[in-house]
């Protein structure tokens, strides 16, 4: 078990989130997440998977192509050897970035990959699971996204951009619409008349392929 993972899938599509949205990329999706919130589009990675070694992981890798790897979840940090791989794909020469809900410790990611952290509103249904030590050890290269399913989350999420400053802190701070949930327009109304220092952004694989597996 030293050098395994515990995989749901792995898949080349379009990055629908993140700075990096639009740009083909091989997504690694790790099982089995601590968190439920309540718009999770990928629940079917809670359980299951097969068990792949790190060789077997950066072949299949290389054999889909692309230079841009996400390794996703679940929560993919939920699987201490995620650690390994990360720096495996890193010395492979791939754009790595990770995908985590900001409930499980970042500090230890190589510096290497772009962190994009998800902190998790009130209406998530998992706002007490952040755990905001993580803000201290992002730069530049990392990110941090809020997915908005209101009014009241938007207004939290401008009030941790404010207190924790960051737009200073890390490369872009992301808000999104939970699909469904909130109309694009309306956050982008409010993002402009309170001209934020923020990157809106839609979820491009659910108006692509609603909720798709592999895709």
């Amino acid at each position: 078990m030293q050098n395994n993972l515990r995989i749901t899938e792995i898949f080349f599509s379009l990055q629908g989130e993140s700075r990096s949205s639009g740009l083909p990329t091989v997504f690694i999706r790790l099982t089995g997440c601590p968190l439920r919130c309540q718009y999770c589009d990928t629940a079917y990675a809670f359980n299951g998977g097969e068990l792949w070694s790190i060789d077997a992981i950066i072949a299949d890798v290389a054999r889909l192509g692309g230079r841009h790897v996400c390794v996703t979840g679940g929560e993919p940090l939920a699987q201490p050897n995620c650690m390994q791989l990360l720096s495996r794909l890193c010395d492979e020469g791939y754009e790595v970035s990770l995908e985590t809900s900001g409930a499980l410790d970042v500090s230890p990611v190589d510096q290497r990959v772009s962190r994009v952290v998800d902190l998790k509103t009130p209406d998530s249904g998992e706002v007490g699971r952040n755990l905001y030590s993580n803000i201290g050890c992002l730069t530049r290269h990392d990110q941090i996204k809020f997915v908005l399913c209101s009014r009241n989350d938007y207004d939290w999420a401008v009030s941790k951009l404010i207190e924790y400053r960051l737009d200073e802190r890390v490369g872009d701070v992301l808000f999104s619409p939970s699909y469904g949930q909130l109309a694009p327009d309306e956050l982008a109304d409010w993002i402009i008349q309170d001209r934020l220092p923020v990157r809106f952004q839609l979820q491009l694989h659910k108006i692509l392929w609603n909720d798709a597996r592999g895709r």
